[in-house]
C-alpha cells in the first residue's frame, strides 16, 4: 500500500515528510510486529517484540504521530519481551484506522 491517499486531510505533517514517516512505521512493523488484533472497531492493538532501543523508538514515533495527527490516541505498554501499542481513533477517523490495520497486516504477511 504505497499510496498515501488514506492519510486524512486533518494530518498536519507536511506532505513531503509523510512517506518518510510511513516508512518508519513500516520498518517497525516489519521488524517487530508479533500480533495485531482489533478488540473494538475504534481500537487496534499491536504487540511488538521488545529489544534494545525498541521502546524508545516506539515512543518517538508515537510522539511524532501525536503531534501531526491529533485524532490518534496511543498507549504503549511495556511487558515481558513485548510492547503493546494500542491505537484508538474517534468515529470520524475509523477509515484511517482500517487503513492502518490493513497496512500493518500486510507488513506482517510480507515477512
Amino acid at each position: 500500500m504505497s499510496d498515501l491517499a488514506w492519510v486524512p486531510q486533518s494530518c498536519t505533517l507536511p506532505t513531503v515528510e509523510r512517506p518518510l514517516r510511513v516508512a518508519e512505521w513500516d520498518a517497525l512493523f516489519s521488524e517487530r510486529l508479533t500480533s495485531l488484533s482489533r478488540p473494538q472497531p475504534l481500537r487496534l492493538r499491536l504487540d511488538l517484540a521488545d529489544g534494545e532501543g525498541v521502546e524508545e523508538r516506539v515512543r518517538a514515533l508515537v510522539e511524532g504521530e501525536s503531534g501531526c495527527c491529533s485524532f490518534f490516541t496511543f498507549t504503549a505498554t511495556p511487558g515481558e519481551d513485548l510492547i503493546s501499542l494500542d491505537i484508538s481513533v474517534d468515529p470520524a477517523h475509523e477509515a484511517v484506522l482500517d487503513a492502518l490495520a490493513a497496512r500493518t497486516a500486510a507488513s506482517q504477511e510480507s515477512r
